[in-house]
């Protein structure tokens, strides 16, 4: 079932790239990305709260909260070089540029994690590589 929810998510950012992409023309790449952040925010309380989710609040360790704040730094970061490489080229290459995070996840993985590196993630990740290299080479 895991593998669906990355499809939808997949679709999403995909979505999520052309929407931005129009979204971006002719304004600040940083208030583009604000005002997505916000809704963000907006739809996901809404679900929390709807959901009765919010309880899970109390439950949240120091380490929790830590690296949660960290990783929302990170993806805050993300989406506003993400929104300026948008306005700047293409989608399609952005998008698939982009892209670079799974093998960069999954070095990291291996390296801070000690997820264990298959024969064939590692191959994966280096098309990847090879991938991203090609949409940038001239």
């Amino acid at each position: 079932m895991w593998w669906v929810y990355a499809i939808l998510s997949a679709l999403f950012a995909s979505l999520t790239a052309i929407f931005a992409k129009i979204g971006v023309t002719n304004i600040n790449t940083n208030l583009a990305t604000g005002i997505r952040t916000m809704v963000v925010l907006i739809v996901l309380w809404g679900i929390i709260l709807v959901k009765g989710e919010a309880k899970g609040i109390y439950f949240l360790s120091k380490q929790n909260v830590v690296f949660l704040f960290i990783s929302g730094i990170a993806t805050g970061l993300s989406w506003l070089f993400y929104f300026k490489a948008l306005q700047l080229g293409n989608v399609s290459q952005v998008a698939a540029i982009d892209k670079l995070s799974v093998a960069l996840t999954i070095v990291l993985a291996t390296i801070f994690l000690n997820e264990a590196l298959t024969l064939k993630t590692a191959i994966g990740a280096g098309l990847i590589i090879m991938g991203t290299l090609v949409m940038i080479i001239k």
